[in-house]
């Protein structure tokens, strides 16, 4: 068992305990949902200031979150009938469209549920094995509540051949989000190099001493009194990048509750970012081929209540 120890800080100030863990475990290996971090705080593996406290009790500035985490046990991967919404498929790779809320692959304590589990039933024993038993047929990621186009491989040759491009940056990957604020340029480029966070190890920020260069091509789609609807396209694939140069600039995404200390009018589930398009070189064919993802409806009806 492992202990994480944590400072609420100003920006979580009266959010709930249970929510609070579920929020800052949600983009790590220990993401879990938050009935399991409730029953971690009702059989007493939390603590505030030294003392245990109730999942709903709100959190001060100052206060500090101690969490036991539970070993991991071994346990198999096993196929799940979790209906995916496919929006490609051949015999060499697939590309669904994830919904909001799933993980892609399994981790520690986190082994159901998760689009591995769901593309193990549906190809049976057709996925590549390079990234191993815990995520095979997986060549890239997306952020558990970022929505859209998510390419599987089926086969070594395949997860070889779209690996490689990813490491070019060949990729052609087309995002569409929300953000807060009026972006002023029509279009733009964010490079800034993006590492750890300094002091939040749970985040990730510009870091101009040992960040990895990140480029992040921005074209404005249609301007509200406070929002701004965007489309970014990726040069690089740095963990949470679009996320984490929005905020850079002063403009969040909507409802990224890791990034953003500002509250959403609207219920959100994480932030407002779906990977809408993804080309690349068709492993057999080496055709160029694009896959689009259709925004969600969440994310249509907010696009409705702000025209």
């Amino acid at each position: 068992m492992k202990t994480e120890t944590f400072g609420a800080g100003i920006e979580y100030e009266g959010e709930r305990l249970d929510r609070y863990l579920n929020l800052i475990f949600s983009e790590t290996d220990a993401a879990q949902s938050r009935s399991f971090f409730q029953k971690l705080i009702k059989d007493g593996h939390v603590t505030v200031d030294g003392q245990p406290q109730k999942a709903g009790y709100r959190l001060k500035a100052d206060d500090v979150i101690s969490v036991e985490i539970p070993d991991a046990v071994a346990t198999p991967i096993l196929p799940e009938n979790i209906p995916l919404d496919i929006l490609y498929e051949d015999d060499d790779l697939l590309v669904v469209n994830k919904p909001k809320g799933m993980v892609v692959h399994p981790s520690a304590g986190h082994y159901s549920g998760t689009l591995v589990n769901a593309v193990m039933y549906h190809c049976k024993d057709s996925l590549s094995g390079i990234n191993g038993e815990i995520r095979p047929g997986i060549v890239h990621r997306i952020d558990m509540d970022t929505t859209g186009s998510l390419i599987v491989c089926k086969n070594d040759e395949s997860h070889v051949f779209i690996a490689e491009q990813i490491k070019e940056h060949s990729v052609n990957r087309r995002y569409r989000g929300i953000v807060c604020g009026v972006v002023k340029d029509d279009e733009g480029t964010i490079d800034a190099p993006i590492g750890r966070h300094p002091i939040e190890r749970k985040k990730m920020a510009v870091n101009e001493k040992n960040g990895k260069r990140a480029v992040t091509h921005y074209k404005v789609l249609e301007r509200f009194e406070r929002y701004t609807y965007m489309e970014f396209a990726l040069e690089t694939g740095r963990t949470h990048q679009i996320r984490v140069h929005m905020a850079s600039t002063g403009h969040p995404l909507l409802g990224d509750a890791l990034y953003s200390s500002g509250k959403s009018p609207y219920k959100l589930q994480g932030q407002t970012l779906h990977a809408m398009t993804i080309g690349f070189l068709h492993p057999r064919t080496k055709n160029y081929m694009e896959v689009t993802a259709p925004l969600p409806e969440y994310f249509e009806k907010i696009l409705r209540a702000l025209r």
